[in-house]
């Protein structure tokens, strides 16, 4: 019998206690992350530090350090007084001369071998998510897609394209997974702008993630994840092809 899964499966996984080593370091790389993810949108409040700290299970002195952090990079702004608080603040996207810099960064066999190991983390999640899912659990799911499908603005779309295989891997009701994938779309989600912009791919990818939607939604574990995996490769082997090209 499928599990009932709540919404908000991608901001439990961003919010879980962090290692106890480097701990500012990654509540820095935690919200930093989902920031420049698009998880966390531009303008929202983040939790009170007390609310934040307990949930990320550290203190308040090493929260507050990471906000000083992420202030110092323009991913937080601060304001006093009544209705004061930590604001996410989304950075600008990167130029593409600035990306395909990022990409020739790169060799083709890293790309491939990043290629394989999201293909690995993606199938496994649409195959849990097909196997502990409801239809009313994949709510949030669908609006990316829908999203994804509309959008004219190419970074956007990065943003969106990153946000979907985060939620698939919520929707796994797995934390880990759900880490694992932010941390892998920060590596990588930017470069996607290169490749994005072309409206024909945009369309084959938003038909590829509907056929996942549908699959998982089914309960169809085997299609859910030989599909995910599809969709993750054609979109390394585009960076690949471009790769080669510079």
């Amino acid at each position: 019998m499928k599990q009932q899964h709540t919404a908000g499966g991608a901001r439990r996984g961003l919010f879980a206690p962090v290692d106890s080593r480097a701990r500012v370091d990654a509540v820095v790389r935690r919200i930093g992350d989902a920031i420049e993810l698009g998880l966390l949108a531009d303008g929202e409040q983040l939790p009170g530090e007390s609310d934040l700290a307990g949930q990320l299970g550290v203190s308040t002195v090493t929260l507050r350090e990471a906000l000083m952090a992420l202030r110092q990079r323009g991913l937080v702004t601060t304001r006093r007084g009544r209705g004061g608080g930590s604001f996410v603040s989304l950075p600008d996207a990167p130029g593409a001369d600035r990306l395909r810099e990022r990409l020739r960064g790169w060799s083709s066999e890293e790309l491939r071998d990043l290629g394989d190991h999201w293909a690995a983390l993606s199938g496994a999640a649409a195959r849990l998510a097909a196997q502990r899912t409801g239809p009313g659990d994949l709510d949030q799911l669908r609006r990316t897609v829908e999203e994804f499908a509309h959008t004219g603005d190419v970074p956007a779309r990065a943003r969106l394209y990153g946000r979907f295989h985060v939620e698939l891997a919520a929707a796994a009701q797995s934390a880990r997974l759900t880490r694992e994938q932010v941390a892998l779309q920060t590596d990588v989600g930017a470069l996607l702008c290169l490749v994005l912009g072309d409206d024909a791919c945009r369309e084959e990818v938003a038909e590829r993630q509907c056929a996942v939607l549908a699959a998982v939604q089914d309960g169809d574990e085997d299609s859910a994840r030989s599909l995910a995996e599809r969709c993750v490769q054609r979109s390394a082997a585009r960076l690949i092809a471009l790769r080669l090209e510079l």
